[in-house]
């Protein structure tokens, strides 16, 4: 394997798809840990519709995808938090109608104009290694800003993320630190569609914070873990790619899915154990 990954770094523009890749593994981990405790977990599912519904629209009309899909999946993530709040509507419900309206605007746009074309599918099922210059340094500029949000709000998103209704009794403003968490969620999901795809990127938040609690019990040691696994199943899933000429998205995911059995095991084995 480290031969392989070797020889994929004689190549730009594998260095520049693991490069960023390594980023948006690194953001989507970190928040997936908050999320998933938050059941907030398909969150990223009904963004990404949303990101590719605005994607297609920033195609038929000759835009620039990332300059359109962000502002547009920033604002339907604040939306959705307050739909998800409202006792009319609850959360996996706004989500689902958000999702579903979402992409029937997108196949409906891309039917009447486009039509499917290489861009749009590479946006749907992930394709990093076309990832342009312009895109990659975006990228990179809005995941490091994201790490260090997350690292400056790490303590008041502990708080809320495990008891909003006493953060919010000591002073905390709850509804503020929800709308950190939804601004930097929507800036991952959109990043990672080139990646993942729309219809896979809700797996790289989820997967790696649930493998993690498979092992550990503590927010930290789960956030950490989750960092880990998830750039490891990142490099090994492009390594499988490069290999076997497989999509990078779905080679990640896969990985990620043996990685969630093999800790579920040990955890199993380690309960076992302690009994």
């Amino acid at each position: 394997m480290l031969s392989t990954f070797s020889e994929m770094l004689a190549y730009p523009f594998l260095v520049r798809a693991l490069i960023v890749g390594t980023l948006i593994s690194l953001c989507a981990a970190l928040l997936g840990v908050s999320l998933v405790l938050k059941r907030y977990s398909m969150i990223g599912d009904g963004l990404s519709h949303v990101g590719f519904g605005t994607l297609a629209i920033a195609t038929a009309l000759n835009m620039a995808p990332l300059q359109l899909t962000i502002p547009v999946v920033v604002l339907a993530a604040f939306f959705l938090l307050r739909l998800s709040e409202s006792s009319k509507i609850k959360g996996d419900a706004a989500i689902a109608m958000i999702s579903s309206g979402s992409l029937a605007i997108g196949v409906m746009t891309i039917s009447l104009t486009t039509g499917m074309n290489t861009d749009v599918c590479n946006y749907l099922f992930g394709s990093i290694l076309s990832l342009s210059q312009a895109d990659a340094t975006l990228s990179i500029y809005l995941s490091i800003a994201v790490l260090v949000l997350f690292i400056v709000f790490y303590v008041r998103l502990f708080a809320i993320t495990f008891d909003e209704t006493f953060a919010k009794a000591t002073g905390t403003h709850t509804k503020a630190y929800n709308m950190v968490i939804a601004f930097l969620t929507a800036i991952t999901i959109v990043l990672g569609m080139r990646m993942m795809g729309a219809l896979l990127i809700s797996s790289l938040i989820i997967f790696p914070a649930l493998t993690a609690m498979r092992v550990c019990k503590k927010f930290l040691s789960v956030v950490i873990c989750s960092a880990i696994i998830s750039l490891v199943c990142f490099a090994t899933g492009m390594v499988i790619s490069y290999e076997f000429a497989t999509p990078s998205g779905a080679s990640v995911v896969s990985v990620n899915i043996v990685m969630f059995l093999v800790f579920s095991m040990i955890g199993m084995i380690r309960g076992g154990v302690k009994r």
